[in-house]
């Protein structure tokens, strides 16, 4: 999975459609193996993203968990010590 794609489900505030974007572009980006689509598949490459962006906000609006939603900052600050140690 591409490292750039960071979970986005059962935060409190739920994740916004920018993010969901960013995730669909990542993702769009990995598949075609293109950091920036050619001007003559700039079409099919932003009806991917597009298309990509409604089905992961379909999914995350129909998912449900019994856990509490987790805190964004709480878990940006375990993964900033996490890199931390990683690359001390």
């Amino acid at each position: 999975m591409c490292r750039n794609i960071k979970p986005l489900f059962n935060f409190d505030p739920p994740a916004t459609d920018e993010e969901i974007h960013d995730a669909a572009l990542q993702f769009v980006r990995k598949l075609s193996g293109a950091a920036k689509p050619s001007k003559r598949n700039e079409a099919a490459f932003e009806r991917a993203v597009s298309s990509i962006a409604a089905c992961a906000r379909e999914l995350l609006d129909s998912m449900e968990t019994s856990q509490p939603p987790r805190d964004r900052e709480e878990v940006a600050a375990k993964a900033r010590a996490r890199t931390a140690m990683r690359f001390a």
